[in-house]
């Protein structure tokens, strides 16, 4: 049972807000529009907080609002101290931050501390400055290879597809994990750290709850910067050499980020750590680093009941506490990872009744409460610099398009302007917000009834779980001490479900029997 939190801190129970909280990612360029240029604002965030207070969400993650020139849709910071007016001003910041809080919803906000925009004041002034200088020592230039520097100084390759650095006129290169208009930043300069700790408190002091913090698992870059194995996948996530990412630095620089956050009782951090193993991940979760890592091994299992209980089993023997998530904006949605259509609403909402289940911490994606899937769009309507690098078919846009929220057309009062910065599909009529609300079958109505059960029911007392015997290609565990019974049917054929009462179906039974492509709450 969820317990009451006073403030920023800890519940009567000593407990952390944050322990056992369900946060909503909001991905703000597409939740809602307040000023009709098509583009999600901080104003049609707040404009909506009733429907998340209905929704019964406890916290938020807004997505990069800040000043950018936009060429990573807010990823590429220019300046991490201030609003982009394309999302407001920081009078509509604090007004959001309000009105949140006043409902009981704490707001955390991302981070980017790996690099900067290349339009930061910095990084002109370093492309302006001479090889060696104070101001290229803020980012990672080095000389090239070759006779003449003709050739990059290592073969790593960026996270979005092509070489990871590009050359100055004067001939030196810098380095870039991401797109070439972010420039990594040098965590080995005093002034990088303090000015990440500048920012941190900025926000903190508007009084933020929290941050993610993305690529978490990036800041730091090894001595020499060695090459990688040309085997291993430019995302980071192999077994092969590559010191990219998770280089044991990155600890210190987490280190730094906690006595920050220290100072300000009851605020935390998420960290957006992409590791091949748990083990790697439970190091960021040290008593003086992350409060919270995701857990990203859900969004990469296949929907099989064997191998889903293979990740939950080491994600929660390793990587306390567990933070579970099924999608973000860097993924595709999980109606369509399960196979699109009926089958892979089916599945997803089977999987939102798995992850709920699960002691630890949960994030939803700002419409899978809606079953949305993702759109298919014409590669001219494209805006991920992935896209352009890699090829549409790696395009992150699919998942991003904007919440269809009432109405029987696009753009669905997302927004008054029709020219939405996506296009918005015509077939997503039945999946509106107003659509569901009143529907008790509708996977809105799923999301909700889930969310109260896990915030007031008793059952959901208790951090461990035991497995119960199951059906070949099904699972069932209970949560201990409270007594919560979750079980999932990946088979081909309806299952008989265990004794007890039937709490919350993600479909109907068929004769009191489990269907395929389904899961149950049981006490």
């Amino acid at each position: 049972m969820r317990r009451s939190v006073d403030g920023r801190g800890e519940g009567a129970n000593g407990s952390l807000w944050w322990q056992d909280a369900v946060f909503y990612q909001i991905y703000v360029r597409s939740f809602a529009d307040s000023d009709g240029d098509g583009i999600g604002d901080l104003e049609g965030v707040r404009s909506r907080l009733g429907y998340l207070e209905l929704l019964g969400v406890d916290a938020l993650w807004l997505t990069p609002f800040f000043r950018s020139p936009m060429a990573d849709h807010g990823y590429d910071v220019a300046d991490p101290r201030d609003v982009d007016p394309l999302f407001g001003d920081l009078a509509a910041f604090d007004a959001l931050v309000a009105e949140a809080h006043a409902r009981g919803i704490k707001v955390t906000i991302d981070v980017v501390p790996n690099h900067t925009s290349s339009e930061h004041a910095w990084f002109r002034a370093a492309l302006a400055a001479r090889p060696g200088s104070p101001e290229r020592e803020r980012y990672v230039f080095r000389d090239g290879r070759g006779p003449s520097g003709e050739h990059p100084p290592n073969n790593w390759v960026s996270a979005f597809g092509g070489p990871a650095w590009t050359r100055v006129p004067d001939g030196q290169w810098y380095l870039h994990l991401f797109a070439p208009e972010q420039p990594d930043l040098n965590f080995a300069n005093p002034e990088v750290h303090a000015d990440l700790e500048r920012t941190l408190r900025f926000w903190l002091n508007r009084g933020v709850d929290g941050f993610r913090i993305d690529v978490a698992h990036g800041m730091a870059k090894p001595p020499g910067l060695p090459d990688m194995d040309p085997r291993a996948d430019p995302s980071g996530m192999s077994s092969y050499f590559d010191p990219r990412f998770d280089n044991d630095g990155v600890h210190e620089i987490h280190q730094r980020i906690r006595k920050v956050l220290d100072e300000y009782p009851g605020t935390m951090a998420v960290g957006e750590v992409w590791v091949p193993d748990e083990e790697r991940l439970a190091r960021y979760l040290r008593p003086d680093e992350l409060h919270l890592a995701f857990n990203f091994r859900l969004v990469l299992t296949h929907f099989d009941a064997d191998a889903m209980r293979g990740t939950i089993e080491r994600s929660l023997a390793n990587a306390q506490p567990s933070t579970w998530t099924l999608s973000n904006h860097d993924v595709w949605r999980q109606v369509s990872r399960y196979g699109g259509g009926a089958q892979g609403v089916l599945r997803a909402r089977a999987m939102a009744l798995v992850e709920l289940a699960l002691p630890g911490v949960v994030y939803l994606y700002n419409g899978e409460e809606l079953g949305l899937g993702n759109v298919e769009l014409p590669p001219e309507a494209m805006a991920d610099p992935r896209a352009r690098t890699s090829g549409a078919a790696h395009s992150r846009d699919v998942a991003r398009v904007p919440i269809p929220w009432e109405g029987g057309e696009p753009p669905f009062a997302f927004s008054t302007n029709a020219a939405t910065w996506l296009p918005m599909p015509e077939d997503w009529a039945a999946l509106t917000v107003e659509a569901q609300l009143e529907d008790t079958g509708s996977t809105l109505s799923l999301y909700r009834h889930a969310l109260e059960l896990r915030r007031d029911h008793p059952a959901f007392d208790g951090g461990e779980i035991e497995w119960y015997g199951a059906p070949a290609g099904c699972f069932a565990f209970r949560r201990a001490p409270g007594g919560l019974v979750c079980v999932l049917n990946t088979s081909a054929s309806p299952v008989a479900l265990p004794p007890g009462e039937v709490l919350l179906t993600s479909t109907e039974l068929v004769e009191g029997r489990l269907p395929p492509d389904a899961a149950a709450w049981l006490v």
